[in-house]
């Protein structure tokens, strides 16, 4: 563990933890993920980032990432074989290439500050995004990466997203589909599989809520 990974990580005291129990039960009697997939309104970011000259995309992953900071519970993860809560996640996206309709993944750091978040997006986009492979040239994701993707041909009524026999993996993974409009507003499919050793329904609201409130106002962000 490098010393920027010690101070964006923080292991959890087990004897103190108020969902050890839940996480025994959820990984060792009864190991349990689910999937959710819900209709964020876009209408208006999609408005005032078409105003400004901003890709929808890259608002997009700034945004997920911003709202997990607001639920400690989605940033729980093994570093090390230590269980702990990162401070903050970064996000893991595909690139797809159209020549052979394969994708790649590659990642961006993460900043509070949208603007520094989204040059750095459009960097990463302008130096790796034409590497072919599973992964570009920029390398492994961070240890505090999480996937997030679009799947921009169709839209979705639901999604799930299944990980053989994959261990101590507790991040959770979102998916965007094609937008949908009615009754005057925009609306876009998003669906996330979490596991639920580390994730209740009502952590879900808190995230779903603060990704909704900054949608609905970018102006306090952009």
């Amino acid at each position: 563990m490098t010393t920027t990974e010690e101070q964006l990580f923080e292991p959890i005291d087990m004897e103190n933890w108020s969902r050890a129990q839940s996480f025994y039960y959820y990984t060792q009697i009864a190991p349990t993920t689910y999937s959710i997939t819900v209709s964020m309104d876009v209408t208006v970011l999609r408005k005032e980032l078409k105003i400004r000259g901003l890709k929808f995309f890259p608002a997009y992953l700034w945004l997920v990432t911003r709202a997990i900071q607001e639920v400690e519970e989605l940033r729980v993860g093994v570093m090390d074989g230590v269980l702990g809560h990162w401070k903050r996640l970064i996000p893991v996206y595909p690139q797809f290439h159209e020549d052979d309709r394969s994708t790649s993944l590659l990642w961006t750091e993460y900043y509070d500050n949208f603007s520094k978040f989204y040059q750095c997006y459009c960097s990463d986009i302008r130096e790796y995004g034409d590497n072919h492979g599973i992964l570009t040239s920029k390398g492994i994701p961070l240890p505090n990466g999480y996937v997030i993707s679009c799947i921009p041909w169709f839209t979705l009524q639901s999604f799930s997203l299944y990980n053989h026999n994959l261990k101590d993996y507790y991040f959770p993974s979102f998916e965007a589909g094609k937008f949908v409009e009615t009754q005057g507003k925009i609306l876009m499919p998003l669906s996330v599989t979490l596991h639920h050793a580390t994730t209740d329904g009502y952590h879900l609201k808190v995230f779903f809520e603060a990704l909704q409130r900054m949608m609905d106002y970018p102006s306090q962000w952009i």
